[in-house]
């Protein structure tokens, strides 16, 4: 069973950044695809970005293109999430999740892999 876990969360006044971090138990043909979902309360969960990780194609939300930046460190088993420009409506729990293919940034049900999110609050 591939396990995630996202760190670097935290409270930020409107405009500032945080990096957010997730580590993988694996780097596999389960994980080829890796993203970060967020859910603010009575809200969708819904995607920000995603990453295939062999060829580094990202894909973003329009929501937050330019602002965020998705990587990943294949040594260190670890995806990244830059946010930059932070605004209050990025205010949300930020999951990782990870699934085998990868061709677009997805919804929640096309990710099998998820992690219990990061809280990332944006004051303005």
């Amino acid at each position: 069973q591939v396990q995630v876990e996202e760190s670097g969360g935290g409270s930020v006044q409107a405009g500032g950044s945080l990096r957010l971090s997730c580590t993988a138990s694996e780097f596999s043909a389960k994980t080829l695809c890796m993203g970060w979902f967020r859910q603010a309360p009575g809200k969708e969960r819904e995607g920000v970005a995603a990453i295939y990780r062999i060829s580094g194609s990202t894909y973003y939300a329009d929501s937050v293109k330019g602002r965020f930046t998705i990587s990943r460190d294949s040594a260190k088993k670890t995806l990244y999430l830059q946010m930059n420009s932070l605004k209050s409506e990025d205010t949300a729990m930020y999951y990782c999740a990870a699934r085998s293919r990868c061709y677009a940034l997805g919804t929640q049900s096309d990710y099998t892999y998820w992690g219990q999110g990061t809280q990332v609050t944006v004051s303005s």
